[in-house]
């Protein structure tokens, strides 16, 4: 077999690295059932529901500087106004199984004394806090984010909360963050809008509250009892974790069912490299031996395998096994440090900005959407937001056979997860951003498990990040959280082997592999191609 040089893939080891979300340190909480959680400038505040106590905890040492009597019986979210604390009681200040009347209370810090009560916006508000004029909570019942006014609680705006389960809620000073109990979860959500930016792992299996020191973020867990301190901003770009050791083979095969004779076949598999989501252990092997090696104009390299003179009844196939460590990739991308337009490289621009019959993005069609979709908005993370917010509002999931063109399947308004990228791009590709696909085999459910249906996605190069993945195909979800959910992550479900820009003279617009043929009349010929995933020592 000709020599294939592959850069084996170092992967980082799971907490080598900070991370948004990364747990610093952790102190016990002082009482067994902790909700509610904020930040006075110098200490913060736990409430406890079973002791009815709000503590005054030094996050220096872990000690209980003091406490004051909760103004009702079910204390929940804390928020500190400046100079002022505020408890959201999802009881009413009736301490009444299933009397569900949220109040929310304004209190003296010193000796607990009530100062104002106010009837929240909902009747289960749980996290609470401040963003410099109004308070925002979070209401597990209603499943929304409610900003609203201290003096009478009348609602400001309103929103979907990320998933189904929000309990805790901070302000930085520019976002919110919000904790989910039942996803186990912390989102980083664009107060305007309620859109999900960054989503990170909870500290623990029921994360109630959450505050913001001015640094670092805090949660309290009541299923572990602790207040944990975790970092954000800390400029990791992504984090790489919960990866699996896979052997995969993947086959193209052809077969003559006849009467004629077909010629010649060429058949071209994508060779997989090393990625943030994927390492390559050992080098791809190829059964049969490949004719050559060659790189189409993407940079992408495929084994070529040449046959002649197939003859009715025959088979030919080409053959590549490879060995990869695979790992669930999410980004933390803050959209303020992501780089200006006229900070994309320009030999990015030259190679990823090309216009051409299948993304068509000078049609009316697309230059219209582009304009609906982003206005006049000139930060490169925006743009790749909104355009992929577009798509959740103009667009749904379906595969319908072929592969379209961009104008033609927005147009249409659903498509496959191909017809999807391809609209993505052409959108991108209008504004001035760059954008490829990539194509990969997919785990099916079990880690041994059989893939011919396989997937195809885009990345898209951010200034200060790089080419970041997204899926406009994955938008088609009802949630924020799970709209979310494709933008900056991937599963550890994907061995990646395909990265294009487009049309390319080895694997067109295909991806993982790609054939073509020469026959005599009248023969029929059927190809196919599938990928066996299975786990590696």
């Amino acid at each position: 077999m000709k020599n294939l040089l592959i850069t084996i893939f170092a992967l980082i080891p799971i907490f080598s690295i900070a991370y948004t979300g990364e747990i610093i340190e952790s102190i016990n909480s002082p009482g067994s059932f902790p909700t509610g959680l904020t930040f006075d400038g110098k200490n913060i505040w736990l409430a406890d529901y079973q002791t009815d106590l709000l503590y005054c905890i030094d996050p220096q040492t872990g000690k209980v500087v003091r406490s004051i009597p909760a103004p009702a019986y079910w204390p929940e979210g804390l928020a500190w106004d400046g100079e002022f604390l505020w408890n959201a009681d999802v009881k009413g200040g009736i301490p009444l199984s299933e009397n569900y009347n949220g109040k929310i209370y304004k209190i003296d810090p010193n000796d607990g004394t009530i100062l104002k009560t106010v009837q929240a916006p909902a009747s289960t508000p749980r996290g609470l806090t401040w963003d410099g004029h109004y308070l925002w909570c979070v209401d597990s019942d209603s499943e929304e984010v409610i900003q609203f006014s201290p003096e009478d609680g009348t609602t400001i705006r309103s929103f979907p909360s990320p998933a189904s389960d929000p309990r805790g809620i901070t302000w930085d000073g520019k976002y919110l963050w919000i904790s989910d109990r039942l996803k186990d979860e912390i989102y980083m959500v664009e107060p305007e809008t309620g859109s999900v930016i960054i989503i990170t792992d909870a500290p623990g299996s029921f994360t109630r509250d959450l505050c913001f020191d001015g640094k670092n973020l805090w949660a309290v867990d009541y299923q572990e009892d602790k207040i944990f301190k975790l970092k954000i901003r800390d400029g990791e770009k992504y984090r790489a974790y919960n990866a699996h050791k896979a052997r995969i083979v993947y086959t193209h095969e052809v077969t003559n069912f006849g009467p004629g004779d077909i010629r010649d076949v060429d058949i071209h598999i994508a060779i997989p490299k090393d990625r943030p989501s994927q390492g390559i252990v050992d080098p791809p092997s190829f059964k049969p031996a490949y004719t050559d090696l060659v790189t189409d104009k993407w940079g992408q390299q495929t084994a070529h395998f040449h046959f002649e003179n197939i003859k009715a009844g025959e088979k030919v196939k080409g053959e590549m096994t490879t060995t990869a460590k695979v790992s669930e990739v999410r980004y933390f991308i803050y959209p303020e440090n992501v780089g200006s337009m006229d900070e994309i490289p320009a030999d990015i621009k030259n190679k990823y900005l090309e216009n051409n019959d299948k993304y068509q993005f000078d049609d009316p069609i697309i230059q219209n959407a582009l304009k609906a979709a982003i206005g006049d908005e000139t930060n490169p993370y925006w743009i790749f937001r909104k355009i992929f917010n577009y798509l959740i509002d103009h667009m749904y999931y379906e595969m319908v056979g072929g592969w379209n063109t961009a104008p033609t399947v927005l147009a249409r308004g659903n498509g496959s997860c191909s017809e999807y990228s391809f609209v993505y791009i052409s959108m991108c590709r209008a504004a001035g951003l760059p954008a490829r696909y990539v194509g990969s085999v997919v785990v099916r459910g079990d880690y041994a498990s059989m893939d011919d249906v396989f997937h195809r996605w885009v990345e898209v190069y951010l200034p200060n990040y790089g080419w970041v993945p997204i899926d406009p195909s994955g938008g088609d979800n009802e949630r924020p959280r799970d709209q979310a959910n494709y933008i900056g992550h991937l599963a550890h479900r994907f061995l990646i082997t395909t990265e294009s820009g487009g049309g390319s003279e080895t694997m067109g617009w295909t991806y993982n592999s790609n054939e073509s043929w020469t026959s005599e009349p009248k023969t029929y010929i059927v190809s196919d191609h599938f990928a066996e995933w299975e786990p590696a020592n």
